[in-house]
This record gives C-alpha cells, sequence and structure tokens, in this order.
C-alpha cells in the first residue's frame, strides 16, 4: 500500500506590507480596535501586477526544493484559490507553464479558506488510488483585490500570500483522517456578489461595488467555532485519536478570539496553538498552508507530531486534517 505524505513545504508573502496604522489613514477605524477584536496588526499586500499564480510560483519552487523534486517530476498540481487569475484558464494551468511542468495534470479547488485542506485531500485520494505519483497543492490569494477599501469592517482584515505543499508516495500512513463538510444554505453569509453567471459584470455591479467580498461577520463567527470544534474532533475520531494527543494545531488565520475559542473547546494550551494572524491577515485558503509551513521552519513540527488543520469559509464549507509527521 502507497501513502502520502508531504515531502516539501514552501510559502510567499509580497514584500509590501500594511499596518494597522496606515489603515487608519484609509477609513474610520484604529490600531486598538482592529488589534483587539481580530488579533491582526498587519498584513501583506500584493502588486498590481501580481496574481495568484505569480504568488503560488516562489511558493511552489520552494516546496519542490525542499522536496527534492523537479517540476518535471511532478503529475499534478491543484491550487486553492477563490482569487484566480481568470475564471479560466485555471490558475493551476499558468501555474504549470510557469514551472515547465509540461502536461502536468492541473486544476483549480474554489472551497474558499478550506481550500488548501480540500485540496490535500483530493490530492492525496489521487496518490493512494495509485492514479498519480508526486503533486503540488497550493493555496493562494490576492484578497486585497476583491476588498473594498471604504468598508472598514472588511478591509481590515484581508491580505495576501501564498502556501504550497509537495506529496509523494510513501511507505507509512502520514494523512490520518480527514473530514469535510459543507452547508450551501449559509452561501449569503460570506460571498463575492457579481461576476458570475448569476449576476455577470456590467455597470451597474461595478457601481454598486458588487465585485468586492461581503460579509456578515456576527453571524459568521457564531458558526466558525462550533463547525471548527466539530471538524477538528470528527477527523481526530477516526484517527482514533484525542484533542490530548494533538501537538500542533494550525487553524484558519481568520479572527483570534475565533482560535482562542476553539483552542479552548478542545483544551489545547496556547503552546499546542500555531498563530500568525497578527502578521498576515486572513489569506483564506493560503492561511493554513502558510501557517503549516512556518510551523515547520520554527520546528514547531517535528517527526512522528500530530498536526491537525482546521479551516471554514464562504460556502460555508469547512474541512480538518489530521497528519502524523514523517
Amino acid at each position: 500500500m502507497k501513502y502520502a505524505k508531504i515531502a516539501g513545504l514552501g510559502k510567499y508573502l509580497p514584500p509590501k506590507i500594511l499596518t494597522n496604522r496606515d489603515l487608519e489613514k484609509i477609513v474610520d477605524t484604529s490600531d486598538e480596535w482592529i488589534t483587539t477584536r481580530t488579533g491582526i496588526k498587519t498584513r501583506h499586500i500584493a502588486s498590481k501586477k501580481d496574481s495568484a499564480s505569480t504568488l503560488a510560483l516562489p511558493a511552489a519552487k520552494l516546496a519542490l526544493k525542499r522536496a527534492g523534486l523537479k517540476p518535471k517530476d511532478l503529475d499534478l498540481i491543484i491550487v486553492a484559490t477563490i482569487t484566480p487569475d481568470r475564471q479560466f484558464p485555471s490558475t493551476a494551468c499558468y501555474l504549470q507553464d510557469y514551472l515547465k511542468a509540461d502536461t502536468v495534470a492541473c486544476f483549480d479547488i474554489a472551497a474558499a479558506c478550506s481550500g488548501f485542506i480540500y485540496a490535500l485531500v483530493a490530492a492525496q485520494g489521487l496518490i493512494e488510488s495509485g492514479i498519480f505519483k508526486n503533486a503540488l497543492v497550493v493555496g493562494s490569494e490576492v484578497l486585497t483585490k476583491i476588498t473594498d477599501w471604504d468598508d472598514r469592517s472588511t478591509c481590515v482584515l484581508f491580505g495576501d500570500g501564498a502556501g504550497a505543499a509537495v506529496l509523494t508516495s510513501g511507505r507509512k500512513k502520514s494523512l490520518l483522517s480527514s473530514s469535510l463538510g459543507g452547508d450551501g444554505s449559509y452561501g449569503e453569509l460570506l460571498l463575492l456578489p457579481a461576476g458570475g453567471s448569476r449576476i455577470p459584470a456590467s455597470k451597474e455591479t461595478v457601481k454598486n461595488k458588487l465585485h468586492f467580498v461581503k460579509m456578515k461577520g456576527n453571524e459568521l463567527f457564531r458558526l466558525a467555532v462550533r463547525i471548527m470544534v466539530n471538524a477538528a474532533e470528527s477527523a481526530l475520531e477516526k484517527a482514533h485519536l484525542k484533542s490530548s494527543d494533538v501537538d500542533i494545531l494550525a487553524p484558519h488565520q481568520a479572527n483570534i478570539r475565533i482560535i482562542n475559542a476553539v483552542a479552548s473547546r478542545l483544551k489545547l494550551t496556547e503552546d499546542k496553538v500555531y498563530l500568525n494572524i497578527g502578521r498576515y491577515g486572513n489569506m483564506s485558503s493560503a492561511s493554513s498552508a502558510v501557517a503549516l509551513c512556518e510551523a515547520w521552519e520554527e520546528g514547531k513540527i517535528k517527526k512522528d507530531s500530530i498536526v491537525v488543520l482546521d479551516a471554514f469559509g464562504g460556502g460555508l464549507v469547512w474541512g480538518s486534517l489530521v497528519i502524523k509527521w514523517v
């Protein structure tokens, strides 16, 4: 039996940084208000020429280097993003071209903030079924390009970045279990209203700012904690583990109060929860990917560590993945 394992991780954050003090000059807000309610201090901002594929490229190259593989060794590329370069071709196709990974299968996954977990589970299935051997999974987002900078309730939340993982086949079971789910009845709580086939782009949609993220934050907050706790507990139960077995929780970095509440209900101490929300804000699918990479880079993830990824996002969709590091 062949099992999927993570062989390399990478990340990329665009160099421009927007601080809370900078935001004070743009909208009616304050550093104190943003920090106490979200935990965010700074976020990285992509340049005008950047897109999801250009942010994904350096993260992918680093992950491949750390895995000891070249682009030609890949069989599959999956990009998780809700800010694709275009409706089509897929962002994964652009990334494939940049890497010169000729003829490699490639597609995007749109599962919002849960996208990286969804993509990892999809790649796992394709590897363990024997269809593919080596896969590149990337979460890449340029959320600041779909952010309304006049809306103080949302513009303080988002940042740009990319994280990548290379999965290969091995003899030891590493991706132990997962729990994925969704509930489309909550779709209106977090969405990009226009630009698709339901509401095509028009002068009216641009005038009414329907191409920017719209969010009902208070309602999302109440759902998020329960959803993330349930997803993590479900995934752990499938792996015959308990929260006390967890070495590192790398949660979606949406809001510090949500993360703290999830950790409390899972009875995880502060040292077992990886946080980088203060530096990057919410990067949607890239958040879990970058958090996993940084936790590993900082030595918080070691051989045989039990790592849990846990996320929720627009859809609503959610996912949790239990990993035994090998």
